[in-house]
């Protein structure tokens, strides 16, 4: 699946309210919703200027909500999902932080999405992250999303 509108990822996003984040690890249940808004809290807190990165943290947990691919874990399908509407840098960091690479910024993002599963923090609301979102995809619709 590919996403073409910010509509469709805020759609997205809404639907992984009441889902639990997987693996949430033994005993613990986090809303995947609430995990996506903390973890971009925390970059946004952390990485002021670095909005990719803050949309990455974001959109990495859609992947199980989509359907499962041939090959593909949950990471590869929400990179493939969001590159076409958010461009590639974030596609690169969603798949990125699966794996334990030398990445700064996808260690970045490893640490946020770890530390959100505890933090308790107020995260805002997603309607906050809508403006962002829209101007990551105008920008990357007139670059046309290239590498």
């Amino acid at each position: 699946m590919e996403l073409r509108s910010v509509e469709e990822l805020m759609d997205l996003l809404y639907a992984c309210r009441g889902a639990a984040l997987a693996p949430a690890g033994p005993g613990r249940r986090v809303d995947a919703h609430e995990h996506a808004l903390r973890t971009a809290a925390l970059l946004r807190r952390r990485r002021p200027a670095d909005k990719e990165l803050q949309v990455a943290g974001l959109v990495q947990g859609i992947g199980q909500l989509l359907g499962p691919g041939p090959g593909t874990g949950p990471a590869e399908r929400a990179a493939d999902a969001v590159r076409p509407l958010l461009g590639a840098r974030v596609a690169r960091l969603v798949r990125a932080a699966a794996a334990d690479g030398p990445d700064e910024d996808a260690a970045a993002l490893r640490q946020a999405a770890e530390e959100a599963l505890t933090d308790g923090s107020d995260a805002g609301v997603l309607e906050d992250w809508r403006t962002l979102l829209g101007l990551l995809a105008a920008r990357d619709s007139r670059l046309g999303a290239v590498d």
